[in-house]
């Protein structure tokens, strides 16, 4: 892992901000979908951003997770503790993700965990994850926002011809604003006191 200083001014500052977005209460429910998932993990009781960095750093959890949701998603887990061999992990577990319909503005940046540079976007993304999920597995553990369900809507013919004759905000109307007193393109402005 780089050991990187945290920086002065601005980079400070946007470190302090990504380290302040990072919720114990969300990393907790991701490490307890996690830990319902797989059944034989014990991720769930280490919630602080540390210590779930140091669970998941290897890529193999993450991995296994998403075999678990598609099988065949990750072909090869690197158990190797190699630097470039648990980013290649990681980036396996990110590109399943992909392919599982997780969109990539939810997804986290390799170095986000292997150098603990953003354990947020890191538990937003296994929370997307477990959103994407919940109709394929039910785990029993309530991760991720509730899904809307449809709400079909059904007019008559009458509410249909009713809309037609309704002029929407869109269009505009003639009853209030309109352009004259502007100038046309090109002439000064003109100021008159």
């Amino acid at each position: 892992m780089a050991n990187r200083p945290k920086g002065f001014g601005m980079t400070a500052d946007v470190a302090r901000k990504m380290d302040s977005k990072y919720s114990v209460q969300n990393a907790s429910k991701a490490a307890k979908w996690i830990d319902a998932l797989l059944k034989d993990t014990t991720i769930a009781s280490s919630p602080e951003a540390g210590e779930l960095h140091e669970k998941l750093k290897d890529g193999t959890v993450l991995c296994r997770v998403i075999n678990t949701l598609k099988p065949g998603s990750v072909k090869k887990v690197n158990t190797s503790k190699m630097a470039f061999k648990m980013m290649e992990n990681i980036g396996n577990f990110l590109v399943g993700c992909t392919k599982y319909g997780i969109s990539t503005t939810d997804l986290f940046q390799t170095v986000d965990l292997y150098e603990n540079q953003n354990m947020s976007q890191v538990v937003q993304t296994i929370l997307a994850l477990a959103n994407a999920s919940k109709e394929q597995v039910d785990t029993g553990v309530d991760a991720g926002v509730k899904v809307s369900a449809g709400n079909k809507r059904e007019f008559t013919d009458e509410q249909l011809k009713e809309g037609q004759n309704v002029i929407g905000l869109q269009m505009g109307t003639n009853k209030m604003a309109s352009q004259s007193g502007m100038t046309g393109y090109g002439t000064g402005r003109q100021i008159i006191n």
